[in-house]
């Protein structure tokens, strides 16, 4: 019984969020009201916010990719054998091939990223998850009181993410093929992590005896 009332929950859940997210694209983010979005899902306003605990919530629904959980958990999960940043480049090709959101350009992840960059409200909840995801990376290299070069290498990180997928995404808007934005997308990712790679080798190297 338990399980058929979760599934009717996510059921209403994929449901709010997949009318927002038509409106939205549709109209724009700003455009477009709680009020509405419940009229159109068939649901109240109270159970759009049960659901969602704010608006900007019900584009920026990928919680945790949005705060790099991912790249979190590899960096988490690595051997001592294994660097850093191998960890995220092995995330990032294996969230590449299974074509996940944060790793891929689509035609779905244009009109989504058009739709955030349009609203100021979006963009500053964006920038408050990329704060959250350099925290989180930032503490999984270095522990719960990272010093400057972990945060540093965090906030590189978060960086070369997001200019990969903005890069990508323009060459989409301006014509270029998915295929090839999505190869932009993994030669600024190898070039962002071998930054990092070399930030924290020499750091190593200093630090050394």
């Amino acid at each position: 019984m338990g399980q058929v009332r979760e599934g009717k929950k996510q059921q209403t859940r994929q449901r709010i969020s997949d009318v927002a997210t038509e409106l939205f694209f549709a109209r724009g983010f700003e455009a477009v009201t709680v009020d509405e979005i419940a009229l159109a899902a068939q649901v109240s306003k109270m159970t759009v916010f049960n659901y969602f605990a704010r608006k900007e919530d019900l584009i920026l629904d990928r919680d945790d990719d949005l705060k790099l959980l991912p790249f979190r958990q590899a960096l988490a999960a690595r051997s001592s054998s294994q660097s850093p940043t191998d960890a995220i480049r092995a995330v990032v090709r294996e969230m590449h091939s299974r074509k996940e959101p944060l790793c891929h350009i689509n035609a779905l992840m244009v009109g989504w990223w058009r739709v955030v960059n349009a609203s100021p409200a979006l963009k500053a909840r964006m920038r408050e998850l990329a704060d959250e995801a350099a925290e989180g990376l930032a503490s999984e290299l270095a522990g719960p009181k990272p010093d400057g070069l972990a945060r540093m290498a965090a906030a590189m990180i978060v960086m070369t993410l997001r200019v990969a997928r903005e890069e990508a995404v323009h060459q989409v808007e301006k014509g270029v093929s998915a295929k090839k934005a999505n190869a932009l997308f993994l030669e600024l990712m190898a070039q962002g992590l071998t930054a990092v790679e070399a930030l924290l080798s020499n750091a190593s190297r200093t630090a050394a005896p």
